[in-house]
């Protein structure tokens, strides 16, 4: 099956490409970049109609190629990816996010949201089910960090930020990029630690039928 990977950070491919070879290795991927998105939402502060067409166009060219299926990694697009998934109904298009979260939601109801990008702690919380506390957590310089090519400044700093979610019952990572600091944020806090890719492909395969 042909699935569509878009996304908004170049940070993005290499975690779900990952997750992907993990879970899911004979599905064939298509990924469409375009890492402007995140930079003019941070400079809009809010998503609005022109965004949302954005989106729109690269769901359809993503259909126009064969896709069976359609991930986005972009977590601060919630609504610009429901619009897509109308759009393209009955194909399955995916939020980054739904599938980590209800693995999240499975373990406890406190929990951590990291994140390195501020759209996404804007964006992400109003996600979760009612009943469970979101703890937004930032780490600031991570993603300046892994934008200069340090990944272990990456990796320690989102480690570093994540202890200040030590009371909660898991951390939820917001972002695809973040996936790589998996296990130093586990090792920092002793928390069990959810990331978006793989709980995404494991969705995704299972809705397809894979």
């Amino acid at each position: 099956m042909r699935i569509a990977l878009i996304h908004a950070l170049r940070h993005s491919p290499p975690p779900i490409e990952a997750a992907f070879a993990e879970a899911w290795p004979e599905a064939r991927l298509m990924n469409l970049l375009d890492d402007s998105l995140s930079a003019d939402l941070a400079r809009d502060g809010a998503l609005t109609p022109a965004m949302t067409e954005r989106f729109l166009t690269l769901g359809r060219y993503a259909r126009g190629t064969g896709a069976d299926g359609v991930l986005f990694s972009c977590s601060a697009f919630g609504p610009c990816i429901e619009a897509v998934a109308a759009d393209l109904a009955p194909i399955p298009v995916l939020k980054p996010n739904a599938a980590a979260i209800e693995e999240a939601v499975a373990i406890g109801k406190r929990i951590g949201l990291l994140a390195t990008f501020p759209g996404t702690l804007a964006s992400m919380p109003p996600e979760f089910p009612p009943g469970v506390e979101v703890v937004p957590c930032l780490a600031e310089g991570a993603l300046a960090a892994l934008d200069a090519g340090d990944v272990a400044a990456h990796d320690r700093l989102a480690a570093e930020a994540a202890r200040r979610l030590e009371g909660c019952d898991v951390i939820l990572l917001g972002q695809f990029s973040l996936a790589r600091a998996a296990r130093a944020v586990s090792a920092t806090t002793g928390l069990p630690v959810v990331t978006t890719p793989g709980s995404a492909v494991r969705q995704l395969k299972a809705l397809l039928g894979a």
